[in-house]
């Protein structure tokens, strides 16, 4: 579980991310990315850090599949949250691949789509 600051809390968060922000795919996952800081109506304190929305539908696989797709994608999400600027808000959609990728392979994914949005070094 993503501790409670690295959560999204409303939808309206989501929809925020998505239609403001940055976006890019790879084989596994597409990311929003935005920098709330910058954003005008956001909210500016976020002291906890960066926060990590997941959307992870049907298309994906049965349920133990988007349960077990969505584990992986927390852990993965987790070990960026040193190396993501506080004010940065990723909404991370799983595609129909991520159900059937290893955890290293959303790892690379993920990592790859954090550097085409020059999130990460």
């Amino acid at each position: 579980m993503l501790p409670k600051q690295h959560k999204f809390t409303s939808p309206a968060e989501f929809s925020r991310t998505i239609k403001r922000g940055r976006r890019t795919g790879t084989r596994t996952v597409v990311v929003h990315a935005m920098d709330h800081s910058r954003a005008a109506g956001a909210e500016v304190s976020h002291q906890g850090g960066p926060r990590v929305g997941l959307i992870v539908s049907k298309a994906v696989g049965n349920a133990v599949i988007r349960h077990r797709t969505s584990r992986r994608l927390r852990h993965v999400c987790s070990s960026f949250f040193d190396d993501l600027p506080i004010t940065t808000d990723l909404v991370v959609r799983a595609l129909p691949a991520a159900g059937a990728a290893s955890s290293s392979d959303l790892e690379r994914d993920l990592r790859r789509a954090l550097r085409k949005l020059a999130i990460l070094g």
